[in-house]
């Protein structure tokens, strides 16, 4: 079923319509139905709205407001999806996201720059810095069960604290 869905996700961020067919889902029954991108988009659409969770959350690290953005770029899976791209498009008051960088491409570009700074690659571009930010604070549980916040959250590493 899973996979099935994940099929019609992506199938449903370039057509209208996906149908979906699963033999055998339950003792001799198969499914099919045809799932359109209005109701996708009906049955996602609180999904769609966490999203801009994380949004908010970078502009508030960055310690930037949305009119400051230059450039949007968009990346993983879910990106592709048209609704998610409209809601973005919106949000940052009608600036279009860019579509000239791959989703996928742009993770794994990041992922072999990185790479290259932990080998210490010398033939890595020297115009590009990377800035590498522990995701979530970290801390310990002290006497009452209180959270002692040790690194906090955006904190760059490597870093040491005691």
């Amino acid at each position: 079923m899973k996979r099935e869905v994940e099929k019609a996700k992506r199938a449903l961020s370039s057509t209208h319509e996906y149908s979906i067919e699963i033999e055998n889902l339950f003792e001799d029954f198969d499914f099919e139905e045809t799932l359109t991108r209005a109701k996708f988009e009906e049955l996602n659409a609180d999904l769609f709205k966490k999203t801009f969770g994380p949004v908010q959350k970078a502009l508030e690290d960055a310690k930037k407001k949305k009119t400051e953005i230059d450039d949007i770029v968009l990346v993983g899976g879910s990106t592709r999806i048209p609704k998610i791209q409209e809601m973005i498009k919106d949000y940052f008051n009608g600036k279009e996201p860019n579509r000239y960088i791959n989703p996928d491409e742009a993770v794994a570009y990041g992922a072999a720059i990185q790479g290259a700074i932990i080998c210490q690659d010398e033939t890595i571009n020297k115009d590009i810095i990377l800035i590498d930010v522990v995701s979530l604070t970290l801390g310990i549980e002290t006497v009452g069960g209180v959270m002692t916040k040790i690194i906090p959250r955006g904190q760059k590493i490597p870093t040491k604290k005691s």
